[in-house]
């Protein structure tokens, strides 16, 4: 017993520097933001900082432009997550089979989520570009439309438009998953399912899918943190506009720390980002739930 008690306190030193760093490195930015949005923080005057308890709160929970960005925010989310794993898994079962060349094409499928933000964003501004983007030029040589379109002149459109781009590059990450989810099935499932006489779709359905439960699950949780708090193509791409069409939580939030100043407003925002990002975790957790029974 004095070995087995001495042994549990030798690794709890052990974890005790990770756990001192965990603190460190998420839950004291954490605890400090919750901190700063409780005081009237601008950076024009930094050094008069008054208590407003929950001033900041009310005030952006009461603005149209918080809920603005928030409906637009929730829109990109659904829409740029339910193409990707709609891609994702068929390109994941795809990829699952075997025939030639498939070594080469799960290479290549990497390139898009291996492209920085930055270039991504370059990239796609490029391709929707009124005047020499190749996708008027490619659209008016097939004649589905008459002459080049500003792809992203107008604010709902604009907003698509970052989801196409959005999409390329994150459905990768998607099918790399889920090919690794795929793989875990035991082969003995489908052929016990064949000679009960089920066709692909109810294998699929009764098989393939309830096994990906946990895969999903995390890759859910993976893409809505991405979703709710992306930026650089934003900034890239439109910088928020039009007409702040584009203008997502997090660019908004950015707008109001380092545009107008306004630290404590940010911290509010960012806090409140973080807290919608744990409800929808949890959410998603106790609908997909984590068991998968063989």
């Amino acid at each position: 017993m004095r070995k087995q008690l001495s042994e549990e306190n030798f690794a709890f030193i052990l974890i005790t520097p990770a756990v001192i760093i965990i603190f460190s490195i998420i839950l004291f930015p954490i605890l400090k933001t919750l901190y700063m949005s409780f005081f009237d923080i601008n950076l024009t005057n930094p050094f008069s900082r008054p208590f407003v308890g929950l001033g900041n709160y009310i005030e952006i929970l009461c603005s149209p432009t918080f809920w603005n960005a928030m409906i637009r925010t929730i829109y990109f989310a659904v829409v740029s997550i339910s193409i990707e794993f709609v891609l994702g898994i068929s390109i994941a079962l795809l990829l699952n089979e075997k025939f030639y060349g498939r070594g080469l094409l799960r290479s290549l499928i990497i390139i898009p989520w291996a492209i920085p933000t930055i270039v991504n964003g370059s990239l796609w501004r490029w391709i929707f570009n009124p005047q020499y983007g190749a996708l008027n030029a490619l659209l008016t040589q097939l004649g589905f439309i008459d002459s080049y379109q500003s792809w992203l002149g107008s604010p709902f459109l604009a907003l698509n438009m970052v989801i196409v781009a959005d999409v390329w590059k994150m459905t990768p990450l998607v099918v790399l998953m889920v090919l690794a989810g795929l793989q875990t099935i035991p082969n003995e499932l489908y052929e016990t399912a064949g000679v009960d006489g089920a066709n692909i779709i109810k294998r699929f359905f009764n098989i393939t899918l309830p096994m990906l439960k946990p895969t999903i699950l995390i890759v859910l949780i993976l893409r809505t943190m991405e979703t709710f708090k992306v930026f650089d193509i934003i900034y890239i791409m439109t910088s928020g506009g039009p007409a702040n069409g584009t203008q997502l939580i997090t660019y908004y939030t950015y707008r109001e720390a380092f545009s107008y100043l306004h630290l404590s407003k940010g911290a509010t925002l960012a806090f409140l980002i973080s807290l919608t990002i744990l409800g929808l975790s949890i959410f998603y957790v106790k609908s997909l739930g984590t068991k998968a029974e063989y």
